[in-house]
């Protein structure tokens, strides 16, 4: 009987929350801002034709590192968790995109096109979170330097398993993928990761992720389970990975092996770090500084990497709190 009772307050307790995110969810200023992004990158979609190839191009990678940086942040920043393998939950959603695309879009009507190319980021993103779920259930347990080694560890797997299958074209790559990403799908998706994000952070559900973040023994006591929030942040942070890891597939229209290595999932982390951990607003502004400042320094071509690792290094020192303090996290 005790039993039956507890697990009826564990479920109201789940619906209570579920309710609380669902009202963040219709938040109207919220909305407002998710509504008018989506039109601006509607609009400014529909005059890509006429946009400079370089520059479009570039956007759409900065609106790709948004995604992958507002999705770690909800690991590395809100959660406290240090993971080293967000590479590997993209990789997971690229190839998957990418190979619904290749193999059901030739069976398809051109004007099912976009709906395929949905369903294909769904699938990816979907893909991407099993893999959380996968790395998530047994390690998360650990804390720290432990966790960060044993998620670098599963991105690196996860790059050798897709460089040995040829079914993706091994070490070869994966080419002949269509152009599907445009400014819309790019900057709308962006859009919406932030949104989702924010409001789950915001939620009474959301304050758990900060409390295990402040103090897991503290969280605990509380009646909070540290390893279901870990295991939830990595879900979802793993599925909005797969989902910029499906816009990339289909931007890039090549797909390697390489794309995805250790060093990829530090680019990610640099940019958590430096728009200031747990803040969302910060993240962004970071992920379009990082994403734009290689390219400003083309000209030292032969000192490019070396000017940028000096200025991160510099910025590290100089703010180790983060270069922004947009968005901060409140206290639980």
């Amino acid at each position: 009987m005790n039993g039956m009772v507890a697990q009826l307050q564990r479920l109201r307790a789940g619906l209570n929350a579920g309710l609380d995110f669902a009202r963040a969810l219709i938040n109207t200023r919220a909305k407002t801002f998710l509504f008018l992004a989506i039109a601006l990158a509607a609009v400014a979609s529909a005059f890509s034709a006429h946009y400079n190839r370089y520059y479009l191009g570039l956007a759409i990678d900065v609106a790709v590192n948004i995604i992958l940086a507002v999705s770690l942040n909800l690991i590395n920043g809100h959660t406290g968790q240090f993971s080293l393998g967000h590479a590997g939950f993209m990789a997971v959603g690229a190839y998957t995109a990418a190979a619904i695309t290749l193999h059901i879009g030739p069976m398809l009507p051109a004007a099912l096109g976009p709906v395929l190319f949905a369903g294909a980021l769904f699938a990816g993103g979907l893909f991407a979170a099993v893999a959380g779920l996968a790395v998530g259930v047994p390690t998360l347990r650990l804390r720290g330097d432990y966790l960060a080694i044993v998620t670098l560890g599963f991105g690196e797997i996860i790059r050798v398993i897709l460089q040995n299958m040829d079914f993706v074209g091994a070490a070869s790559g994966l080419d002949g993928i269509p152009e599907k990403t445009t400014l819309f799908w790019a900057f709308g998706l962006a859009a919406v990761t932030v949104y989702v994000i924010g409001c789950l952070v915001s939620s009474t559900y959301g304050r758990g992720f900060i409390a295990v973040h402040d103090d897991e023994v503290a969280a605990s006591a509380s009646g909070i389970n540290p390893t279901r929030y870990k295991v939830t942040a990595f879900v979802v942070g793993a599925f909005f990975a797969g989902i910029a890891g499906g816009l990339f597939a289909h931007h890039k229209l090549f797909l390697s092996p390489t794309n995805f290595d250790f060093m990829k999932s530090i680019d990610i982390v640099v940019m958590v770090i430096l728009g200031g951990m747990g803040r969302t607003g910060g993240v962004v502004l970071a992920a379009i500084l990082l994403t734009l400042l290689p390219e400003f320094l083309r000209p030292f071509a032969e000192y490019r990497m070396i000017i940028y690792s000096l200025l991160i290094i510099g910025l590290m020192i100089a703010r180790p709190q983060g270069l922004f303090t947009l968005g901060r996290a409140k206290a639980a």
